[in-house]
């Protein structure tokens, strides 16, 4: 109970002065591995920038941790950061496994009820986000999409579709393809 507000001046001390060190080193570190370090594209980057925050808050308040073991561990998350969309941006696999997919919810203003299901979104979720997005109608929207950061995306119809491509349960996906080929092989078949 001696301790409960204050403990010394040297406990105040070293908070000031790890505080300020490792703060400049997570700059310095950040500043090295780019902004891609620190962005939120999608879950997987947003641990990493909640374990950073996490990380640089023990090694302030923690006398168990020195500087050096919080640098280290700043370095080690940064690297594998690195690596790792380092990887996704070269290797389809890994950025799959890293990321995930976007996920059709609605398509020409109708529910795809197994993408909500599996998504684990409800109707009123989406339609919140195509009221935020300004339309007041759901035969007013092409598709919403949920994205790999676990926002929504409200496309509104007019275009090619273009940015549909790659989104898991769109018609331009490619196993919305496959299944397209397949049933025309169906049907040409005698």
């Amino acid at each position: 109970m001696d301790n409960l507000f204050f403990s010394g001046w040297d406990s105040l001390l070293r908070t000031l002065i790890v505080g300020v060190l490792a703060y400049i080193a997570l700059v310095v570190f950040l500043r090295v591995s780019g902004k891609r370090t620190l962005s939120k594209m999608n879950a997987f980057d947003l641990v990493v920038t909640v374990a950073l925050g996490s990380t640089l808050a023990t090694v302030l308040l923690s006398k168990d941790v020195a500087l050096a073991e919080g640098l280290l561990a700043f370095a080690l998350l940064i690297s594998l950061q690195f690596a790792v969309t380092w990887s996704s941006v070269r290797a389809r696999w890994v950025r799959k496994l890293a990321t995930g997919e976007p996920l059709m919810l609605l398509y020409s203003g109708k529910f795809l009820p197994a993408a909500l299901m599996q998504a684990r979104v409800n109707e009123d979720e989406v339609r919140a986000a195509v009221r935020s997005a300004g339309i007041d109608s759901l035969e007013n929207v092409h598709a919403v999409i949920l994205e790999t950061d676990g926002s929504f995306s409200v496309v509104k119809p007019g275009g090619s579709g273009s940015t549909l491509v790659g989104v898991n349960g769109s018609p331009n996906s490619a196993a919305a393809r496959a299944k397209n080929q397949r049933k025309n092989m169906r049907k040409s078949a005698p």
